[in-house]
C-alpha cells in the first residue's frame, strides 16, 4: 500500500470512521440505562462537600 494509497483512503473513509464513533459514544451517553450513572459521574465531586 503506497502512501498516496493510505491518504486517499484515510481522507474518504477515515473521516466517516471517526464520525461514526463520536455518534457511537454520545448515543451511549444518553442510553436510559446509563442515566443514574452518569448522574453520580457529574455529582461526585459534591459528595464529601457537606463534612467538612
Amino acid at each position: 500500500m503506497s502512501y498516496e494509497t493510505f491518504r486517499h483512503f484515510a481522507d474518504s473513509w477515515g473521516l466517516v470512521v471517526m464520525a461514526l464513533t463520536y455518534l457511537i459514544f454520545v448515543g451511549w451517553a444518553f442510553l436510559p440505562r446509563n442515566r443514574s450513572r452518569n448522574r453520580d459521574a457529574a455529582t461526585m465531586i459534591f459528595k464529601d462537600a457537606d463534612h467538612g
